[in-house]
């Protein structure tokens, strides 16, 4: 976030600037961040690079035995793509010469698979601040994987590079990196054999919006109002800048000369320095500009998704946010539909003073909206959910297993992405409901093994209503492959909600201990 005091900072740069006062900018070839030592670019992938350099300036570049060559445009950018590789192999060496300037020599660089992990505090919640971490932490040496973390920053425009490194994992370079993340990666790691690396980019207490690039505004009609809005109030923030400039120049000039002379500081002129709305966390789009955009050049398998817990109001509109996330994100990328995994939220006692507040939907029932809009968002294409109802801490909104999260989510990239045979990689969906007298019966998808009770108890949290629409808690056993419910108060049953409540920790499981997600059969 950007205060009042770095606004002043930049004006008087910008002051100096026009005095002619600040060096020549350099035509030194520069690379982005994400191009570094200890890189892993993707493998089976065109292999972009890409910098800066002097207008129309040749810029040579060798990588694994091929050359390429490209000449900056006016404005100093230049690219260039290298034929796809196998991952494996020795560590690779890249290097950029230009027409002038010292060669740059990137080393360390593996060839292997490449995932973006993003989301709020739950993505970003560290290895190091999980309870006990010293003993994973000790472990965490694997040369083989590599971890970029971005740091936080919101722009009001795209940003065409981030303050971050390659690191290989270490126990000190894991310390402070996403625990979820981490936990995919490494599985991922040991069961393909190859480098993994993993680019965090999070951020705790921020809603989809902001991390949604214009692209996804654009797709999504129904969402498209949210970016005019904001442009609209960009378009009145630069119309106000405009008419207080001369007054805060005048005030940068007058404090400077205060400065010099030990003087008094003059006032602060009115009206107060108008405040960007792009510098808001929330707003749409900063946080992809800031955080994201830099990154599309850089090719990657696919990305997961841990984030939810601030959009819980939206109800079903956070389908068409997700939407909007997945389709702008695989349209900047360029790499057509890849994978998007995502964490369904954890069943979680959101705080709140009354049973039923102002508005439609009891508070109670806001969090399995957000979960239906979660299970509804698996109808994109190349897209899965990790559900987590049976590691859940009603009283922590921050569930301290990561590691079984980072599974989960490895399990869908191993079976869909990987393509690794007979792999039970979900929990049990719900498919279809038939009813026969007072008695219904459930049938699902992924039930792998066969369905249990993952505690051994009778199965729980099921409610059925009748036409009345009131629905009481239900009696429900396995038999086969269903589910079958009743309730002696619901002679005529018409709907089944399972886990219907933010407090529901339910134990319907397959054998392979993947819990089944929250539904409801009914509309209503």
């Amino acid at each position: 976030m950007i205060d009042k005091k770095d606004r002043f900072i930049g004006l008087a740069l910008a002051a100096i600037i026009s005095l002619g006062l600040a060096p020549a900018l350099s035509a030194e070839i520069k690379l982005p961040a994400v191009i570094g030592d200890h890189m892993v670019v993707q493998q089976d992938k065109p292999v972009a690079i890409w910098g800066r350099a002097g207008k129309n300036e040749q810029v040579t570049v060798r990588f694994d035995g091929q050359e390429k060559k490209a000449v900056a445009g006016a404005d100093g950018a230049w690219r260039v793509a290298f034929d796809p590789l196998k991952a494996g192999g020795p560590p690779l060496e890249l290097t950029v010469r230009g027409a002038k300037g010292p060669e740059i020599v990137v080393k360390d660089i593996l060839v292997g698979e490449v995932w973006l992990c993003s989301g709020q505090s739950n993505m970003e919640w560290a290895m190091g601040r999980l309870p006990n971490p010293v003993p994973q932490l000790l472990r965490a040496d694997h040369p083989a994987m590599r971890l970029f973390l971005v740091p936080k920053r919101t722009a009001d425009r795209a940003r065409g590079d981030v303050e971050a490194k390659w690191e290989p994992c270490t126990p000190d370079s894991t310390r402070p990196f996403s625990a979820v993340a981490y936990y995919f990666g490494l599985e991922l790691h040991k069961r393909l054999g190859i480098p993994v690396g993993l680019i965090e980019s999070a951020w705790g207490g921020t809603d989809i919006e902001p991390w949604t690039p214009p692209a996804g505004f654009a797709a999504v009609p129904e969402l498209k109002t949210l970016l005019d809005k904001q442009e609209a109030k960009y378009a009145e923030f630069r119309g106000v800048l405009s008419r207080a400039l001369p007054s805060w120049e005048a005030w940068v000039r007058d404090t400077r000369k205060a400065l010099a002379a030990k003087a008094p500081i003059p006032a602060e002129p009115e009206p107060a320095f108008p405040t960007n709305p792009y510098d808001n966390l929330q707003a749409p789009t900063t946080l992809y500009n800031g955080m994201i955009h830099a990154l599309t050049p850089f090719a990657i398998r696919g990305a997961v998704w841990y984030q939810g817990e601030n959009n819980r109001n939206d109800g079903l509109l956070y389908e068409k946010k997700m939407e909007a996330l997945i389709r702008g994100w695989r349209e900047v990328w360029k790499l057509g539909d890849f994978p998007f995994y995502y964490v369904q939220l954890a069943p979680f006692n959101y705080p709140y003073d009354r049973e039923t507040p102002s508005g439609d939907v009891p508070d109670f029932l806001r969090l399995p909206l957000i979960w239906e809009a979660q299970t509804n968002a698996l109808r994109l294409p190349n897209t899965g959910m990790a559900v987590i109802t049976d590691i859940a801490n009603l009283g922590d909104i921050h569930p301290a297993n990561k590691k079984d999260v980072g599974f989960r989510l490895s399990l869908w990239a191993r079976a869909k992405t990987y393509g690794e045979k007979g792999l039970v990689f979900s929990g049990p969906l719900y498919k279809s409901m038939t009813v026969d007298a007072n008695l219904v019966r459930l049938s699902f998808d992924h039930i792998g093994g066969g369905l249990i009770s993952n505690d051994g108890q009778p199965l729980k949290w099921f409610e059925v209503a009748g036409g009345d629409r009131t629905f009481y808690k239900a009696e429900a056993e396995i038999a086969g492959d269903a589910v079958v419910v009743w309730s002696a108060r619901v002679p005529s049953p018409k709907a089944v909600r399972f886990g219907w409540h933010q407090l529901a920790v339910p134990n319907l499981a397959n054998k392979e201990g993947l819990p089944a997600s929250p539904f409801r059969t009914d509309r209503w």
